[in-house]
C-alpha cells in the first residue's frame, strides 16, 4: 500500500476534523485510533455531563449535530454524533491501533505500532487532544489518604457515593457539575482557591457563545492570555441554586489531608470518605518523545498547532492551541483548517 500523505493519531473531535480537514484539500488521512471505536474521550466521561454549549455551537466542521440546535447536548448524544461522523468520513479510520513511537526519517515519519508494525508518512498530526491524561495534583497528604481518591475521569454515577461526605476539588465547570450532581445522595464541598467564577450563561437571551463567536473573541489567537484568564462556569441558574442550600457548598481549598481527616482553612478538622479530583487533564503525547518535539516537561513545543522544532509535525485540540475555543468541539475545525493548509500545501 502506498504511504500517507498524512497520518493523524486519535480519531476524537480533533482527529476527525484533521480528517475532514485534510479530505477537504484532496488528501485522503490515516487517522490511527487506539480505541476499539472512534470518539475520542467522550464515551469515557461521566454519565450526566451535559455539554455547556448548545448543539448549534457544539458541532464539527461539516454535518451538524442533529436535532434542536438550541438544546444543551448529553454525553452520549456527542458519542453518537462523532461516531456518525466518522463513518460519513473521507478516511482511511483503523480503530485498535496503537501508535508507541513516531520518528523523524529523512523527509517524513515512521510510526510504531503496538503490535510491531511499521506505517511511514510523510506528514502527521498527533490530534491526542488535552484531555487524555487526568492531572492529579501535589496536595498535601493525598498521597496517604486513607479514603477513596478518584479523578474525574473516573466518575460515572452519584449512586455508589449515597451517604458519603464527599469534597470535591476543582471549581471548573466539570468540577460543579458533579459536585451538584452528588449532592443529590451525599454531603459535598466543592473545594476551591479561590470563589467560583459564574458567568451568566444566557445574557441578554443570547447564549454566551452566540456572544462569543459574534464579538470574535472565540477564535481570537490571544495566546497566552487566554491561559491565564480565570475558569469561567456557565450557569442558567441552577447551579447557583444548588449551591446556596449549603450541599454542596464552597470552601477554600484545604490545608492538608491526613488519613481519612481533612484540614480546612479555618482550622476545622473533618472525616472524609471520597476526594474528587476534577483538576483536569494533560495532553498525551510520549509517543512523540523520540522526535524532540517536547520540552523537558513533555509538553509540546508548537506555535498555533505547528511543530517549532520538527518540520512535518502538527497539533489539533492542544488547549489553548491557538484560541479560546481550540479544544472545544467548535473550535477544533478551525484550528485542523490551519494546521492542514501548513502541513499540506
Amino acid at each position: 500500500m502506498e504511504d500517507p500523505l498524512l497520518t493523524v493519531i486519535g480519531a476524537g473531535q480533533s482527529g476527525l476534523s484533521t480528517a475532514h480537514a485534510s479530505s477537504r484539500r484532496g488528501v485522503r488521512a490515516l487517522v490511527l485510533e487506539a480505541a476499539e471505536h472512534p470518539g475520542g474521550s467522550w464515551p469515557h466521561y461521566y454519565d450526566g455531563l451535559t455539554l455547556f454549549s448548545p448543539a448549534r455551537f457544539s458541532s464539527l466542521p461539516g454535518p451538524p449535530m442533529p436535532g434542536d440546535p438550541d438544546r444543551y447536548p448529553h454525553r452520549d448524544e456527542v458519542v453518537d454524533y462523532l461516531r456518525d461522523y466518522a463513518a460519513r468520513l473521507d478516511a482511511d479510520l483503523r480503530c485498535g491501533e496503537r501508535v508507541d513511537r513516531v520518528v523523524r526519517d529523512g523527509d517524513g515519519f515512521v510510526l510504531t505500532l503496538a503490535d510491531g508494525s511499521r506505517i511511514r508518512s510523510r506528514a502527521v498530526v498527533s490530534a491526542t487532544g488535552g484531555f487524555a491524561r487526568p492531572h492529579r495534583p501535589r496536595l498535601p497528604g493525598l498521597d496517604g489518604f486513607t479514603g477513596t481518591v478518584l479523578h474525574a475521569a473516573e466518575y460515572r454515577s452519584p449512586e455508589p457515593f449515597a451517604g458519603q461526605r464527599i469534597v470535591v476539588v476543582g471549581g471548573g465547570n466539570s468540577g460543579v457539575q458533579i459536585a451538584a450532581e452528588l449532592a443529590g445522595t451525599a454531603r459535598v464541598t466543592l473545594a476551591t482557591r479561590a470563589p467560583v467564577a459564574w458567568a451568566e450563561q444566557r445574557p441578554l437571551g443570547r447564549d454566551v457563545h452566540w456572544w462569543l463567536v459574534r464579538s470574535g473573541l472565540d477564535a481570537a489567537p490571544l495566546g497566552r492570555l487566554w491561559e491565564r484568564a480565570p475558569v469561567l462556569v456557565n450557569d442558567d441558574g441552577r447551579y447557583r441554586s444548588a449551591f446556596a442550600t449549603g450541599n454542596p457548598d464552597r470552601r477554600e481549598m484545604f490545608t492538608r489531608l491526613d488519613g481519612d481527616k481533612v484540614t480546612w482553612a479555618d482550622g476545622t478538622v473533618e472525616k472524609a470518605d471520597t476526594v474528587l479530583l476534577a483538576t483536569g487533564y494533560r495532553p498525551a503525547l510520549d509517543h512523540l518523545a523520540p522526535t524532540g518535539a517536547l520540552d523537558a516537561a513533555g509538553r509540546p513545543l508548537h506555535r498555533g498547532g505547528i511543530s517549532t522544532t520538527v518540520p512535518g509535525l502538527g497539533y489539533v485540540g492542544l488547549e489553548f492551541q491557538r484560541a479560546f475555543a481550540s479544544a472545544t468541539l467548535r473550535g477544533v475545525g478551525r484550528d485542523a483548517r490551519r494546521v492542514v493548509r501548513r502541513l499540506l500545501p
